[in-house]
């Protein structure tokens, strides 16, 4: 058998299993991350977010700073339940609304905050701090609720 064609047939078979792979990482990722702390056949569930902050300085010596929800995008089922449980980890306070959903709160350093909404409505929804809503501000500290039939 000809050494060259071994040699492209065992690239072509090693790059089926590492594209297998990968598929099966994303799909078990995605079917997880939309069953975290569910309440089995309740139809609502608690997710889980944090306040983070990152920081810098500029080659003038100027300190800079940026806040975000951590994770910055949460995937929710249409009409499911969620109790948004914000743990407030960096900035002293973060007062929030959810556009389109109604929802106010405001997260402080050291609590846990927790909101609970039903989205009737497919879309994306962001969460806003309105301590930080631009770079002015250190921010945008925006994250975004995507809800999903």
């Amino acid at each position: 058998m000809n050494i060259i064609f071994v040699k492209k047939k065992a690239l072509y078979v090693s790059a089926m299993i590492v594209l297998l792979a990968a598929c099966t990482i994303v799909y078990f990722a995605r079917e997880r991350s939309m069953s975290t702390a569910a309440f089995p056949g309740t139809g609502e569930r608690t997710v889980h977010l944090v306040t983070g902050e990152f920081g810098s300085k500029l080659p003038d010596g100027k300190e800079i700073e940026a806040y975000r929800w951590d994770p910055g995008t949460v995937y929710v089922r249409k009409g499911e339940k969620i109790h948004l449980s914000i743990y407030g980890v960096n900035g002293e306070s973060h007062p929030f609304l959810i556009e389109g959903l109604n929802v106010r709160g405001e997260v402080r350093k050291g609590k846990e905050t927790i909101v609970t909404f039903k989205a009737e409505k497919e879309g994306i929804y962001r969460i806003i701090c309105l301590t930080h809503p631009d770079i002015a501000h250190n921010g945008p500290m925006v994250g975004y609720i995507v809800v999903e039939d």
